[in-house]
C-alpha cells in the first residue's frame, strides 16, 4: 500500500494560494468515524501516488504520525492548467462496501479494427462498482481480441470482473463498439445535417417558449381596451360603455 505524509493545516479559504506556491497541496480528510480534518500534502508525492492508484485504490495517509486507511475521493482541478488544486481523502472502513467508479482500460487487438476498417468507439470509460475496499481494483481490464465482425460489441455482462465486485449497470449497455466505417460522402452529409441543424431545428423547450409567448401576446392585445375618437371605450366581446 502506497503512503502519502500529512500535515494539519490551519490555513483555509483564499489563503491556500500561499500553500500551493510552496508546494503544497490543501486536503481535507474525512469518513466513518473520522471527524473532519483540514490537511495538506506535498504536491509532488500527491502526483505520483495519484498517477500509480487514481480514485480505486488503497492508500495509507499518516496524518503527523496517526495513520488513516483511504481513497483518493475526489480532485479538483485548476480549469486552465488542469493541476490539482484541492483533494479529498475518505477514510474507509475494511468490513463495510463502497461505491466508487473505476476506469475502463482496452487490451487486445480487434480483428474487424485491424482488417476491416472499423472504428473502435469506446461507450463507458469508467464503470461505477460496489466492494469492500480490499477487492477494490484498480482498473476494468475489457479484452477486445473477440470483435471479429463490423458492428460487434462488448456489454457489460461479457466482462469478467474480480471476486467480489458488483458492477451497477445494466448488463445490456455496451462497454465497445466496433462501427462501420463511414463513406466519404456519408461524413460530407453528417457535416451539413450539423451545420444546418442549429438554423432548422427547435428543440421541444423552445417550441414550448414561442408558444407560450405568442399566447400571452395574444391574450394582452386581447385585453387592451380601444377608445374611439368621440370618447367611447370599446371593451372585450365588442360592448360599450358610454364615458360619462
Amino acid at each position: 500500500m502506497l503512503e502519502l505524509k500529512a500535515q494539519k493545516r490551519d490555513i483555509l479559504g483564499k489563503k491556500v494560494k500561499s500553500l500551493r506556491k510552496k508546494g503544497f497541496l490543501p486536503a481535507v480528510l474525512y469518513g466513518e468515524k473520522v471527524a473532519s480534518l483540514s490537511v495538506t500534502v506535498p504536491f509532488r508525492d500527491f502526483e505520483k501516488v495519484y498517477l500509480k492508484t487514481g480514485e480505486s485504490t488503497l492508500i495509507k495517509l499518516d496524518v503527523e504520525g496517526t495513520p488513516h486507511t483511504v481513497l483518493i475521493f475526489r480532485i479538483a482541478q485548476d480549469p486552465l492548467r488542469g493541476v490539482p488544486i484541492h483533494a479529498d481523502f475518505y477514510a474507509v472502513r475494511m468490513d463495510k462496501e463502497i461505491r466508487t467508479k473505476v476506469p475502463v482500460k482496452i487490451v487486445g487487438e480487434s480483428l474487424a479494427v485491424k482488417n476491416e476498417g472499423g472504428i473502435l468507439l469506446t461507450v463507458l470509460r469508467e464503470l461505477e462498482i460496489e466492494a469492500l475496499p480490499q477487492n477494490l481494483p484498480h482498473e476494468i481490464k475489457v479484452d477486445i481480441s473477440g470483435l471479429l465482425t463490423l458492428e460487434s460489441r462488448i456489454q457489460v455482462k461479457d466482462i469478467v470482473f474480480p471476486a467480489g465486485v458488483k458492477v451497477l449497470f445494466d448488463p445490456n449497455d455496451a462497454v465497445v463498439i466496433v462501427e462501420t466505417p463511414r463513406t466519404e460522402e456519408e461524413l460530407v452529409a453528417l457535416e451539413q445535417a450539423s451545420e444546418a441543424a442549429p438554423a432548422e431545428v427547435k428543440t421541444e423547450q423552445e417550441a414550448k417558449a414561442e408558444a407560450k409567448a405568442e399566447t400571452k401576446t395574444e391574450t394582452e392585445v386581447e385585453a387592451k381596451t380601444e377608445v374611439s375618437k368621440d370618447g367611447v371605450a370599446k371593451k372585450e366581446g365588442g360592448k360599450k360603455s358610454s364615458s360619462r
